[in-house]
């Protein structure tokens, strides 16, 4: 595990925004793994601008999302095609037939989910998956307890995800937030050859030292990432703050 300290959200976001253009201008048709929340947005804005101001060219790149709400259908505002469209896509010359984001309102979720899998496989796997985390150590919808197994399925939410997300951001109301999502599972996360986790602000910081430096538990999904091969940890200093170790 390599552990990357910055010292503000900005240099995280810039220096996660360096490995994801590294691997597109090493393989013009590499597979991405994207995640959803508040984290990743300085990161795009950034691959938003060397686009537009590099010539990063994204015109055969292939993603695939980690999760999104059972039940929502992907015109909501809150759906996380729309988040990924807005923030993203329509603004860079990625094709949108080769972003793939998991469907909320499929009739056979299940079946879908299995499929979803099936064609991250066929495309070759993704090289580079981004993840945030949450308070209490989750990734994608994966919460804690979540085995290390678990593939692409039906998630039940806690009521601390349901709250994290009805704080104005996102949903206004909890009641209006759904229960349920379709997720990327930790195995299903593993597969990926490499990954990148970013992380700022203090109210990550417990979540961060026990994915680097506590026991690998189901408790904390995220843990599980200290046995992928190649697992890099961006945080800023706020999020790094409880680490007891030295990293650079």
């Amino acid at each position: 595990m390599d552990v990357r300290i910055k010292k503000t959200a900005e240099e995280m976001s810039l220096e996660a925004a360096l490995i994801f253009a590294e691997t597109i201008r090493k393989k013009p048709n590499c597979v991405l793994g994207l995640a959803t929340g508040s984290t990743p947005l300085k990161m795009y804005s950034e691959l938003i601008r060397m686009h537009k101001n590099e010539g990063l060219d994204f015109s055969r790149v292939i993603t695939f999302n980690l999760d999104e709400y059972l039940g929502l259908p992907s015109e909501h505002n809150q759906s996380y095609r729309y988040f990924m469209n807005d923030v993203l896509f329509n603004h860079i010359n990625i094709k949108k037939e080769n972003t793939f984001v998991l469907n909320g309102t499929a009739k056979d979720p299940q079946l879908y989910c299995d499929a979803y899998e099936m064609l991250i496989k066929a495309l070759g796997g993704i090289e580079i998956q981004l993840l945030g985390i949450g308070g209490n150590g989750h990734i994608a919808f994966n919460e804690p307890g979540s085995p290390r197994n678990s593939r692409t399925r039906i998630v039940d939410l806690t009521k601390e995800t349901i709250a994290a997300n009805s704080d104005g951001r996102f949903f206004k109301d909890p009641k209006d937030v759904p229960t349920q999502a379709l997720s990327m599972g930790v195995g299903a996360i593993m597969d990926a050859k490499q990954i990148v986790l970013i992380a700022d602000k203090t109210s990550k910081a417990d979540a961060i030292y026990k994915t680097v430096e506590g026991p690998v538990t189901e408790d904390v999904p995220a843990s599980f990432l200290q046995e992928h091969q190649n697992s890099i940890i961006i945080v800023d200093e706020a999020a790094a703050s409880k680490l007891e170790k030295q990293y650079a």
